[in-house]
């Protein structure tokens, strides 16, 4: 990426973060639940349908555990995890220029801060991921995603790739963080997402479900 290019991102990040912060708690509240709903009907009608038609079906999430002003998932973690028939595990870096690790996590697993003051679980590694959340700041409309600037998840969706492992990436953002009408080009590595789910419903439609997006 060049000096322009890194730039804009620079400025591009610093706005969102003030649009999300303006955010009302009551609206953001409000949003977080929406956003879990959504989550948890996409997930049962998927496996429900991979199920039918003999397809494999979504046993491993790994999901992400909020920074401040991010959408809150730890309700929907907390009921996916009681299911014996899934696994829920949250990343944990294990350098600056390094994919993440995805350990398994449980309501009372142990945690401890890592970097960026991101809680982790200390637990065992988790099994390949099925299904990723992606914690999303900015995102356009075909799926590209603006995240905190570390690459990240960029260098661990492309290590699943490269492992030949499936898996199914839905960014989490808020609808705020639209950036249609936005100087922003993504970089040549940047991952593109499968889908986009924000408070106002999906912005990059549903994988293998016709959802309505939102305007």
């Amino acid at each position: 990426m060049n000096q322009n290019a890194q730039d804009t991102a620079v400025a591009l990040r610093k706005r969102l973060k003030q649009r999300r912060a303006a955010q009302a708690n009551a609206e953001r509240d409000r949003g977080a639940l929406l956003i879990r709903g959504r989550l948890y009907t996409w997930l049962a009608g998927q496996r429900t349908q991979r199920r039918e038609s003999g397809l494999a079906d979504i046993r491993h999430i790994a999901a992400f555990w909020p920074m401040a002003q991010e959408p809150a998932l730890a309700p929907l973690l907390r009921q996916w995890a009681e299911d014996e028939s899934l696994t829920v595990s949250l990343p944990v870096v294990t350098g600056p220029d390094t994919p993440l690790e995805f350990h398994l996590w449980t309501p009372d697993a142990p945690m401890r801060t890592g970097a960026y003051g991101i809680e982790e679980p200390t637990g065992p590694l988790a099994p390949p991921p099925d299904l990723v959340l992606v914690p999303t700041l900015g995102f356009t409309r075909q799926g590209d995603r603006l995240g905190y600037g570390g690459g990240y998840y960029d260098r661990t969706l492309a290590a699943l790739k490269a492992a030949g492992h499936p898996c199914t990436t839905i960014g989490i953002a808020w609808a705020c963080g639209d950036l249609s009408g936005e100087p922003y080009t993504p970089a040549a590595h940047d991952v593109r997402l499968d889908a986009i789910l924000t408070d106002k419903g999906w912005a990059v439609g549903a994988p293998a479900r016709q959802e309505p997006t939102h305007k």
